[in-house]
């Protein structure tokens, strides 16, 4: 099995584009994926450069309806003539950030995917959980127990003229079957990383032996003393479990720097072109 990011926002592997965005390019028994494709046609050219023929890809998963996942699929579709993606059947609403009243532009920014994607006769919408053969799977959250990422908080579906908070219900998981090891793939964590933990062990009555996600912590300004402290208290909860954990993208530098302290070696970050070593 193969793990390699193909995307991020921090610099990796000389020569590989980084950016605010997310794609992972994976290698199974039985498949060759990609979940999520990044902001651009950007991840194509690092697929390109790191040696990954994109055209063999059978499955695409995008784990969420935002633009920073989903804007290399166009330009992948031109290039690859038999991939599935799998996306669920929310997932082309119209999705916008709240930048306030004092943005300099349009205060509601759209940031969903491009509608062309919904046009295309390979995608496959999915409703709730999706078993696509035995090495992968589909989950999404039913019940959360936990609070959301106080990030959320600016993100909105526009439904006819106004706003209201964005649910996440067009969020989903990849579980991937690897021998005696499950590993779960995430792309933003939207819904809560302890959310995601508890649903996976709700289906699943184990602990994942790997997790890929975001944690989506990263703002522009300061963080709060409360923001600190529900990080903190998050990575306490993480550290519970018989798991690694493997973030970058939306969790943040600072935000990472606290759970690291906190988890140790149970944590790591994959930056723009790595890819993941699976047997540590």
């Amino acid at each position: 099995m193969r793990i390699v990011n193909l995307i991020e926002n921090t610099e990796g592997v000389n020569g590989c584009a980084y950016a605010h965005g997310l794609a992972f390019y994976i290698e199974t028994e039985n498949h060759k994926l990609l979940v999520d494709l990044g902001p651009s046609e950007e991840t194509l050219s690092n697929a390109e450069k790191l040696g990954i023929d994109l055209s063999g890809i059978d499955t695409v998963i995008l784990s969420h309806g935002h633009y920073d996942h989903s804007g290399g699929i166009m330009p992948f579709l031109s290039m690859n003539k038999k991939a599935r993606i799998y996306m669920q059947q929310t997932a082309g609403k119209d999705y916008y950030a709240d930048d306030g009243d004092r943005a300099e532009g349009d205060r509601y920014v759209y940031i969903g995917i491009d509608k062309r994607i919904m046009d295309s006769p390979r995608v496959e919408y999915v409703n709730g959980d999706h078993r696509i053969d035995d090495e992968l799977e589909l989950f999404t959250i039913k019940n959360r127990n936990h609070e959301i990422p106080f990030t959320n908080k600016r993100l909105l579906v526009r439904e006819g003229s106004g706003y209201k908070r964005d649910s996440f219900e067009h969020e989903q998981y990849l579980v991937i079957n690897n021998g005696d090891r499950r590993i779960l793939v995430s792309g933003c964590a939207h819904n809560g990383v302890l959310n995601i933990m508890e649903a996976y062990f709700e289906k699943y009555n184990s602990a994942p032996y790997m997790v890929i996600s975001g944690f989506h912590l990263m703002k522009k300004t300061d963080y709060t003393e409360s923001e600190i402290r529900e990080i903190e208290d998050m990575a306490k909860r993480l550290k519970e479990y018989p798991t690694r954990f493997i973030t970058c993208h939306c969790t943040g530098k600072e935000p990472y720097e606290i759970m690291k302290k906190v988890m140790g070696e149970k944590l790591e970050y994959v930056h723009s072109g790595e890819e993941i070593p699976l047997d540590r």
